[in-house]
């Protein structure tokens, strides 16, 4: 259920579009089955269910949060490493500033055009 939606009104919102259509959901887990025409304990079943996932997909978000940051100030998280060195990054620029196509410089330093472009606005942020 928790896997379904993103918050409880989707989940609401996609079980009663697919009842509507004529579609049955069944959490077999939970042990529940929509067909359009619910009980008012079989909606309030949904809510509650639907409530305690997602507030443990908060709690898990949460602690997530908290251990990248406790990692940061440890210095163990420092993210993924950088596609070219600096002296690559140098010449990327160079290149660009010279006319060479986006394409070609991907092409040549082994990396995607996002990346090229990535570059090329640290450099105009700096």
């Amino acid at each position: 259920m928790d896997r379904l939606a993103r918050n409880l009104d989707d989940l609401r919102a996609l079980v009663n579009d697919l009842t509507e259509k004529g579609v049955h959901v069944e959490f077999v887990k939970e042990g529940l089955t929509f067909t359009g025409e619910d009980s008012a304990m079989s909606k309030l079943l949904l809510s509650v269910m639907g409530a305690f996932a997602e507030f443990e997909r908060a709690l898990i978000r949460e602690r997530q949060r908290e251990g990248i940051t406790a990692a940061k100030k440890a210095g163990v998280y420092q993210g993924r490493k950088k596609a070219l060195s600096a002296a690559q990054a140098s010449d990327l620029r160079q290149r660009a500033e010279g006319g060479e196509s986006k394409a070609s410089l991907a092409k040549a330093f082994g990396i995607s055009r996002e990346t090229v472009y990535q570059y090329l606005r640290t450099a105009a942020d700096a």
